[in-house]
């Protein structure tokens, strides 16, 4: 019952089903043994810099406690047809405990540090049976390029996935369990100078957009599917230019994110603060238009 299936989204969903491509000819670090030295992250990050806004997230937009929460329209094929649904991005500010890396139940403790938290969601309906999808990326306040930490799993009458990425200084550890044949549970490290095309959404809403610059950088394929293959790497380039004033329904920057050859990512953000991701379309057609933002509370303190 193992369905091989191509979707249509936008904004940090990832095709399900068949992995995306081999996309570089850079061998991976598995099980611990390393298949060649890790690159230096650090400096690859370091030259990214200039064209980024690192304080993008210590505005006081995000100290109110309430939560981003943006709606979009959003089409996939499963099944060889079009499935029309919903997707949920949140954005919120929370407070990491280091001993657990993961949200402080308490405020009232000095070793704590502040993350921007996103969460990706979706639940499809098919005629076979739905799907379900959540992502959780963390990103350290101050800094909205390298990756903190990442949970993804799904959820399908086939079974469950679960796949989690942590920042280990030198490499990210990533541990998986799926149900796939020839897959099962494990770890493996994979390389810490590259950007996550999961986290896209987030990370280039920090860009210094009005130098329109244009770079080239690693980036490590969408996560979030039912599968727990290594993940390929893409020698991606981007470019900010103005958008076009039919594209979206106010003033936009367009961010090209050519991924290789014929696999193209187009973001459309907001020139406004905080610069919402108003549209995307992907290589693999994935669509998504932002149907309603608001900022409230969805938990209670």
């Amino acid at each position: 019952m193992h369905a091989v299936c191509r979707f249509i989204i936008g904004l940090g969903f990832v095709a399900l089903g068949n992995g995306l491509a081999a996309c570089s000819s850079e061998e991976e670090v598995v099980s611990g043994r390393k298949s060649r030295p890790v690159p230096d992250d650090n400096a690859a990050l370091l030259k990214l810099a200039p064209h980024f806004n690192q304080q993008w997230a210590m505005a006081k937009w995000w100290e109110d406690g309430l939560a981003e929460v943006a709606t979009y329209e959003a089409e996939r094929v499963i099944y060889d047809k079009v499935r029309r649904f919903e997707y949920t991005l949140i954005t919120v500010k929370e407070e990491f405990t280091p001993h657990f890396n993961v949200k402080a139940d308490t405020l009232q403790r000095p070793d704590l540090f502040p993350v921007m938290k996103v969460n990706q969601f979706c639940r499809i309906e098919t005629d076979q049976y739905p799907y379900h999808y959540l992502t959780s990326l963390f990103f350290r306040r101050d800094d909205p390029l390298a990756l903190h930490k990442m949970t993804t799993s799904s959820q399908e009458w086939c079974g469950n996935t679960f796949k989690a990425i942590t920042d280990e200084g030198l490499h990210y550890l990533q541990t998986y369990n799926s149900y796939w044949d020839g897959q099962g549970s494990g770890e493996r490290q994979l390389r810490r100078d590259a950007l996550f095309e999961d986290a896209l959404p987030y990370t280039l809403r920090s860009l210094r957009f009005t130098r329109k610059p244009t770079f080239q950088v690693v980036v490590t394929e969408l996560q979030q599917n039912s599968k727990a293959t290594r993940p390929s790497y893409y020698n991606a380039q981007v470019k900010v230019e103005d958008g076009l004033a039919a594209d979206t329904p106010e003033t936009a920057w367009r961010v090209t994110v050519s991924l290789a050859d014929k696999k193209q990512n187009v973001y459309w953000f907001a020139k406004k603060y905080p610069n919402v991701l108003l549209r995307q379309t992907t290589w693999d057609g994935r669509n998504l238009r932002l149907k309603l933002v608001r900022r409230y509370a969805y938990w209670k303190t």
